[in-house]
């Protein structure tokens, strides 16, 4: 059987309900002269993937795609191009990447393990039955800020960067908070945190907030993130208008779920649009977001700007303006520590891979070391001990 993809309007293309578009038209049509079919990856599981292309999903395997590279391997949401017929069918390549959520690995490696790919919202889960983690959905921020250069990282033709997604705070299971002054609260806390980001209060119990979100995720691809208890399945499945996702009830205790989702899925919503659903995320390590970190703390680097020294480390340097914002109140003192640990934490990552950042980290070790010599000696009195 035979296709013939690029006479074809995006718009009536049996994949436009995927999110197939000319973009995708135009990057896929070297593979179209060579017999190839587009597809989607809708599940990664094992070396292989289903895939939905125009003649329907199909199952495939991922072997011909560079897999010992965790950057490189097929993930759900990536466009592909597979055999035309066989079995097994094979994903020939990887057409390049818009964009990608990309974390750290628990190795000791310093490898990034991509999460989800060509995604246009970030949509960032986070359960009222607990206490709010603002470090943790900073974190959240941070890495999804940085998703466009998650993209380009990937080198080799992988994305371009000029794609950049929409992150969205969700605050779930709003029907827990039902006094309406706490839940502005808890909003403004978070849009404190998060400059310019859309923060929705939602509730799958209620209906609360669903039409607003509903909308926001039916133009594009969206992936939901957040730890297990937040309640992505029960809020795909609602979205979804079935149970397509199984879900499990939150431990009283402590608010954490149990990892129903196992696997990344990709779902067609029936407003229009696309969701992956994620298992519940136990650790977010940093990679490579120096970007996103800059970003999410904008007003610690505008502040820096007037600092007296251009290389002021925000620790004791006179002329701070950082440190001067510290004491007027002005900057919270827990947004700049968390600053500070995640510009360490992302500087570590790069490091393990960049020579030239590892020269630099020594560098600044040498010449604070250098300086706390001198100061020591100045406070006493320049006697050598």
């Amino acid at each position: 059987m035979s296709f013939s993809f690029l006479p074809v309007p995006s718009s009536s293309h049996p994949l436009a309900p995927y999110g197939w578009d000319d973009d995708w038209a135009a990057a896929f049509s070297p593979y179209a002269e060579q017999g190839l079919v587009p597809g989607r990856v809708v599940r990664v599981d094992r070396g292989q993937c289903d895939v939905i292309t125009p003649e329907g999903p199909v199952r495939a395997d991922t072997a011909f795609v560079v897999p010992r590279d965790p950057m490189r391997i097929v993930c759900t949401g990536d466009w592909v191009a597979l055999d035309a017929d066989g079995d097994p069918r094979f994903v020939r390549t990887l057409l390049p990447r818009r964009t990608a959520f990309v974390r750290s690995t628990s190795s000791e490696r310093s490898e990034g393990q991509v999460l989800a790919t060509n995604i246009d919202h970030i949509v960032i889960c986070v359960s009222l039955a607990v206490e709010l983690d603002l470090g943790r959905i900073e974190r959240f921020l941070a890495l999804a800020l940085s998703s466009s250069e998650g993209a380009a990282l990937l080198g080799g033709g992988y994305g371009s960067g000029e794609h950049r997604p929409e992150p969205i705070v969700l605050l779930t299971k709003a029907d827990l908070v039902p006094d309406a002054v706490t839940l502005s609260h808890l909003v403004q806390d978070i849009e404190a945190i998060a400059p310019g980001v859309q923060v929705y209060p939602v509730s799958s119990t209620t209906g609360e907030g669903l039409d607003v979100l509903g909308a926001v995720v039916s133009g594009g691809t969206s992936v939901l993130l957040g730890i297990s208890g937040a309640g992505k399945s029960t809020l795909a499945n609602t979205l979804l208008g079935r149970d397509e996702m199984e879900v499990r009830a939150a431990r009283d205790v402590d608010g954490k779920g149990r990892h129903t989702t196992t696997t990344r899925n990709l779902l067609v919503l029936p407003q229009g649009g696309v969701l992956i659903d994620t298992p519940g995320l136990r650790g977010v390590g940093l990679f490579d977001a120096g970007t996103g970190v800059g970003e999410l703390f904008s007003e610690i680097d505008e502040l820096a700007a007037g600092c007296r020294f251009h290389d002021c480390g925000h620790v004791s340097e006179p002329g701070c303006a950082v440190l001067a914002a510290l004491e007027d109140g002005t900057l919270p003192d827990r947004r700049l520590e968390s600053y500070r640990k995640l510009l360490r934490e992302n500087q570590r990552i790069v490091a393990k891979t960049d020579a030239r950042v590892r020269s630099e980290i020594r560098k600044d070790w040498k010449r604070k070391g250098a300086e706390g010599r001198a100061a020591g000696l100045a406070k006493r009195g320049g006697r050598v001990r």
